[in-house]
């Protein structure tokens, strides 16, 4: 019986959770353009972003007890996310029905209705070569887990990240235990902002598991499927042309393995399979060096550095490829996830959050000289400012500690 209990909490904060949370964003996004992979993704970053900005002031400010106070408080929050998203769903839903003509637009599009439909679509319009092709992508992704699962690698870093989680599980407190000696210290600023370690205890309390299985066993079932889902999202915008440009026999569906998007764009559907398998194929002998990040992706998976090597940056190309597809500046759910992603990276890694911060500048400067478009600077810096918050926080709780 509380192995099933276990069982259940583990679907309900792993999945559930996530996915309600990511419909608040997705009912502010043209139902054209939006998926059910791109809820989840939505929702793990909003669920990450929220975990962080109720976890640092605990840290922070709570010294006894600080991991409760702030489980606790992320349990709520998290209930109330998933409750207003399932909300929204329910009043786009019951506004496509009304019949009012000022509620029929792309966005309030039954969202259900659209995901069963975009599922059903797809399977039919696959020819066997593309079935075949799928399934070998899914063959080589369930060797993955397995070996991750069943052949866990122990890296001298689990000394640390993976006792740290123990420790919240056990004693409630964050980052005021050495995890070397077991003694009480002084915050630890170092790691103490980069708080996915205590995700991973908050999961493993909330499963009643111990912290260790999490770690190694649990979290590679979790995190290897929603990094190639970042890859699918990305591969989605890679193989997809606007469609007006083409010649009209260009876009036959049938004899070409294209066919044409809700949105105008013809989508090679045959592309996108063999970019999948391209990418199990590199996660799988990209072990040319301790410090790639497919070897991190594999054998340090449940590490804050290997998600945002293998989960933050691909999600940050993602949206970029959005962004510049089409200029799509006024959706708000979009721009929405955008600022979840960062404040995911300093959940991962304290270092993260200034590599993100460059990587944004950058691409901010090559899309405002290509669309000649000077706004993007803009909102790009508007998505920045919680890394700025966080890079200050750590800067002043660092000399203030020194002084």
């Amino acid at each position: 019986m509380l192995r099933i209990l276990s069982l259940l909490s583990l679907l309900f904060w792993l999945a559930v959770i996530p996915f309600c949370i990511g419909l608040i964003p997705a009912n502010f996004i043209s139902a054209k353009k939006r998926g059910p992979g791109f809820v989840l993704l939505a929702g793990y970053f909003g669920m990450w972003a929220l975990f962080e900005v109720v976890t640092m002031p605990a840290v922070l400010f709570v010294k006894y007890d600080n991991f409760k106070v702030a489980s606790v408080l992320f349990a709520v929050l998290s209930i109330l996310c998933a409750a207003a998203g399932l909300w929204l769903c329910y009043l786009r839903a019951k506004a496509g029905k009304s019949g009012d003509r000022r509620q029929k637009n792309d966005i309030n599009v039954n969202f259900v209705n659209r995901i069963k439909e975009c599922i059903a679509a797809q399977v039919k319009r696959m020819s066997w070569a593309e079935r075949i092709e799928w399934l070998l992508f899914f063959v080589l992704l369930g060797f993955q887990l397995y070996k991750a699962a069943a052949y866990a690698s122990f890296d001298g870093d689990d000394a640390y990240y993976v006792v740290e989680s123990l420790i919240a599980q056990q004693a409630d407190v964050m980052y005021r235990i050495l995890p070397y000696t077991g003694r009480p210290t002084d915050l630890d600023i170092r790691h103490a902002l980069a708080v996915f370690p205590m995700w991973i205890a908050f999961v493993a309390a909330r499963s009643r598991i111990h912290a260790t299985i999490v770690s190694h066993t649990i979290m590679p079932l979790v995190l290897i499927p929603l990094s190639y889902l970042v890859y699918y999202e990305i591969g989605r915008q890679l193989f997809k042309t606007n469609a007006y440009g083409m010649k009209k026999e260009e876009s036959a569906p049938k004899k070409t393995g294209r066919n044409r998007a809700d949105d105008g764009n013809i989508f090679d559907r045959e592309n996108l399979p063999i970019f999948m398998l391209l990418m199990t194929m590199f996660q799988i002998f990209g072990n040319v060096s301790i410090y790639t990040s497919e070897t991190f992706f594999l054998t340090r998976t449940w590490q804050g550095k290997a998600v945002v090597g293998s989960l933050v940056i691909p999600a940050l190309f993602w949206m970029f490829l959005w962004i510049y597809d089409g200029k799509r500046y006024r959706d708000a759910g979009l721009w929405f996830v955008f600022v979840c992603i960062n404040m995911t990276a300093g959940v991962c890694s304290s270092i993260a959050v200034f590599l993100v911060c460059i990587l944004m500048a950058l691409t901010a400067f090559c899309l405002a000289i290509t669309d000649r478009d000077y706004r993007v600077i803009l909102k790009m810096g508007a998505v920045c400012i919680p890394n700025v918050i966080y890079m200050a926080v750590y800067v002043i709780v660092v000399y203030t500690d020194l002084l």
